[in-house]
């Protein structure tokens, strides 16, 4: 039992996600919901835009994210 009604073949489509990622199918769940709960709350927001402020109100520096990804 989920908390999100979705169709089977896109529960297992997470269902395979989940296995590479370091994160449970309830917490990619939750993420998703944020970011949808964000979006519908800032329609004149990018994706980027919205990442980008969540990242630097959670104290994450942009600049230290693209150096430790190189």
């Amino acid at each position: 039992m989920g908390i999100v009604n979705i169709e089977d073949g896109l529960h297992e489509q997470l269902r395979r996600a989940s296995k590479t990622c370091c994160r449970s199918i309830n917490a990619q769940a939750a993420f998703w919901i944020k970011i949808g709960m964000l979006c519908e709350l800032n329609p004149g927001l990018t994706f980027q835009e919205l990442v980008a402020r969540e990242l630097k109100e959670a104290g994450v520096d942009a600049v230290d994210l693209a150096a430790a990804a190189t």
